[in-house]
């Protein structure tokens, strides 16, 4: 049929989080761009904990913040309480996370994407990707509604929706998430395109009336005192004082009994949900199997927003049937007269093995076709809004006639998700951590900006005022940098300060900077100690991040260098790209689960193939040489 509407350089189907990301990004970039869900007023929805940010999690929000992506902004305009994790341990642990105002957040989204003058909405559902004869190539997507829109890309973002079935006890439905309707059509077209299809299932749990809780039993959790913003062009936050609690719990044997009561009745254990959920946001019931011998999981009980009562109980994700939810959640101390205002749930969707996308996120089937989020074996915000992000840039620069835009491993943490998906593939929910990342010490969320605002300014993504204000930063970090190098200090002024901090005098005058890597030392110490360091210090600049950044990159320095050191060693293997259509068949010497794992996987690089599981050094070397002839 002929369209009633106008063609578009890119449509994505999906506004979750990777969905707003795309459409976001692809817009910004001056391609014209429809967004289409099947629910205008969910757009960034907070379908499971209103929460952004967490381990590994904050180093993605900060890179598409420093990229010029949308969830940084957004999370610091709706948050209501703050804190920076692993605080005890070194800077490459540090993580970010606030807990959000779940109708704010998506209220916010909607806000910043109806910004965007390239970008178009439309409420509806798509049922079919429009291709040409050959499936070779995607031109659009057709809706329940019999309307077809044409388009240069296509990013489908699916979420939890591709054939959702939720999990209620013996009770299950079609849905995306609770009290929505599941979408159906797609996988069908896709799987006659030729893609493999699989199922996962994640969970989420009751919701509590916070005005039935007895606080008196929980602890209490406050934000930080001096909380810090996801976007490098936030400049105020809510104080401590000002921002919401959170609260912690514990079960106990009673619960776990409770629990087990229903067992008999969960589609976890009774075979009714077969697929795999998350391995390291389990829920409670599989927790207290899997850990017999714990007596007691902690529990996190969470504010909704600003204007609820509503809470979230975090740690009790589950599925089992809604009279034993109801039983145990009454047994933990403090919710004995607890009133549950949804129950949990859990929810089996398909996704699509990640071996079938590239690294711009452009599946290897169908040209013009992008995969992004949870469509692609993963799950939380975090990692579907990045992979958004990547799929937005790289749609629109495609129908511009723009090379591909791609993240290394050792340049962000976004780079060894994409990474680890196509090399690794998932057969559970995919979770970032920062284990995962191999250069960790130099992708921390600190720097972020550092390392990528000048690539987001480069694409057109990150704003002139952005990368302005970036400029500004870098320039007062290289001149404290300078400073503290050149700057002599004396036995008289810094001896009473050393004495104090435990560690020991000096013998003679020296730099500023060689007392930095001291562990019992911080740069503001130093310049407490010296007025005449800290007034030409404050006359730089009295940015505080600028002086937490000269003193990471100090005391690091050795670490630093060491990672510099290994990145460069592989860049030959990471830049030595492999052809499409190399026939791996006619390597002889390469083994045969080698084979078979780049025949399925396809890697573009040689450093990609060497992460493939099953490929060998030997298989390497082969290809190697192969490449080089």
């Amino acid at each position: 049929m002929n369209s009633l509407y106008p063609d578009y350089d890119v449509i994505v189907v999906g506004a979750g989080h990777a969905g707003s990301e795309a459409a976001g990004a692809a817009s910004e970039l001056g391609a014209k761009t429809l967004l289409i869900t099947m629910d205008l007023d969910s757009i960034a929805k907070m379908s499971c904990n209103p929460a952004i940010g967490g381990v590994a999690k904050g180093q993605l929000v900060r890179e598409i913040d420093a990229l010029g992506g949308l969830m940084g902004i957004v999370a610091d305009k709706s948050g209501v309480q703050y804190r920076v994790l692993n605080t005890s341990k070194g800077p490459a642990m540090w993580s970010p996370r606030c807990q959000s105002d779940r109708a704010l957040y998506s209220k916010t989204m909607r806000q910043e994407l109806e910004k965007k003058e390239n970008l178009y909405f439309r409420q509806d559902n798509v049922v079919d990707v429009l291709t040409t004869e050959d499936g070779k190539r995607a031109t659009g997507v057709r809706t329940k509604t019999g309307q077809e829109f044409k388009a240069d890309s296509v990013i489908l973002t699916t979420g939890t929706f591709g054939n959702g079935l939720i999990h209620i006890g013996d009770t299950n439905f079609g849905g995306g998430r609770s009290g929505e309707r599941a979408s159906i059509g797609i996988s069908a077209a896709l799987e006659d395109l030729g893609f493999e299809v699989g199922r996962l299932k994640t969970g989420t749990p009751p919701r509590i009336d916070g005005r039935s809780i007895n606080y008196e039993k929980l602890d209490v959790q406050y934000g930080d005192q001096e909380p810090h913003a996801f976007s490098f062009m936030t400049e105020f936050l809510p104080t401590r004082e000002e921002q919401l609690t959170c609260w912690i719990g514990q079960t106990n044997e009673e619960v776990h009994d409770m629990l087990r009561s229903g067992f008999d009745r969960s589609p976890m254990f009774n075979g009714t949900i077969e697929s795999t959920g998350p391995r390291y946001c389990p829920s409670i019931e599989d927790k207290i199997n899997r850990f017999s011998d714990k007596d007691s999981h902690q529990l996190f009980l969470e504010p909704e927003g600003w204007d609820t009562y509503e809470m979230y109980l975090n740690g009790f994700s589950t599925s089992l049937p809604e009279d034993v939810q109801y039983k145990a959640l009454r047994t933990i101390p403090g919710f004995e007269d607890a009133v549950m205002l949804r129950p949990g749930y859990a929810i089996e969707y398909d996704y699509f093995p990640p071996y079938q996308i590239r690294r711009s996120m452009e599946t290897k089937i169908t040209d013009g076709l992008f995969f992004a989020g949870q469509i692609n074996g993963t799950t939380g915000y975090e990692e579907a809004a990045c992979q958004g992000l990547m799929a937005g840039i790289n749609a629109a620069r495609k129908s511009q006639g723009d090379d591909e835009f791609i993240l290394k491993r050792s340049e962000a943490y976004i780079g060894v998700l994409i990474d680890d998906l196509i090399t690794k593939g998932t057969e559970e929910p995919y979770r970032m951590f920062t284990s995962r990342a191999e250069h960790r010490i130099l992708l921390r969320q600190d720097n972020a900006d550092l390392r990528l605002t000048e690539l987001g300014h480069k694409i057109g993504l990150a704003s002139d005022e952005r990368f302005e204000k970036f400029k500004i930063k870098k320039e007062a970090i290289d001149e404290i940098h300078d400073l503290v190098a050149d700057y002599t200090v004396y036995p008289e002024k810094m001896d009473p300060m050393l004495k104090e901090r435990g560690t020991s005098k000096l013998n003679q005058p020296v730099k500023a900077k060689s007392l930095i890597p001291r562990p019992e030392l911080s740069i503001f110490n130093i310049l407490e100690a010296d007025p005449e360091l800290k007034e030409k210090a404050l006359e730089i600049t009295t940015d505080e991040l600028v002086y937490e950044q000269v003193e990471i990159q100090i005391k690091y320095s050795g670490y630093i260098e060491k990672e510099f050191e290994m990145v460069e060693e592989m860049k030959k293997q990471e830049d030595t790209l492999i052809p499409d259509e190399l026939n791996y068949d006619k390597i002889n010497s390469l083994s045969s689960e080698g084979r078979e794992k780049m025949e399925k996987v396809r890697p573009e690089t040689l450093g990609q193939a060497s992460r493939i599981s099953g490929v060998t050094p030997s298989d390497i070397s082969v290809l190697m040489v192969y490449l080089n002839n």
